[in-house]
């Protein structure tokens, strides 16, 4: 007898789409601040949002375009946390701010991603 797979509850849930839209928010400002004003930094903040909009709606969206396996969800997930603690050291932020972040949202992708 095979059980349905368990959902995680809605608070984790919502605290992993929270990180999702801080790693968001946080690269798409890097790519605005870190090139020159005006077009370079817009067409720069303008394209890594779009792609990092694109992964997640592809990927990590509660109902995803392309289904992968859970190892290939957590590798895109996986890279969605590194680019934005990349972005955070960038920013000049704390390393222990940003290596914080990448563990409590790695943490929350682990625990709280659904069971397919």
């Amino acid at each position: 007898m095979t059980s349905a797979p368990k959902t995680p509850s809605p608070l984790l849930q919502s605290l992993r789409g929270l990180c999702h839209l801080i790693a968001l928010i946080v690269i798409t400002w890097w790519a605005l601040v870190e090139w020159s004003f005006p077009w370079p930094a817009l067409l720069a903040g303008a394209g890594f949002l779009l792609l990092v909009i694109l992964l997640w709606a592809l990927f990590l969206s509660p109902r995803p375009v392309l289904r992968t396996d859970r190892f290939g969800t957590a590798l895109v997930e996986l890279l969605l946390i590194a680019g934005a603690v990349g972005a955070m050291l960038g920013l000049g932020v704390h390393w222990a701010l940003a290596v914080l972040f990448g563990v409590v949202a790695a943490v929350l992708g682990y625990v709280a991603a659904p069971r397919r």
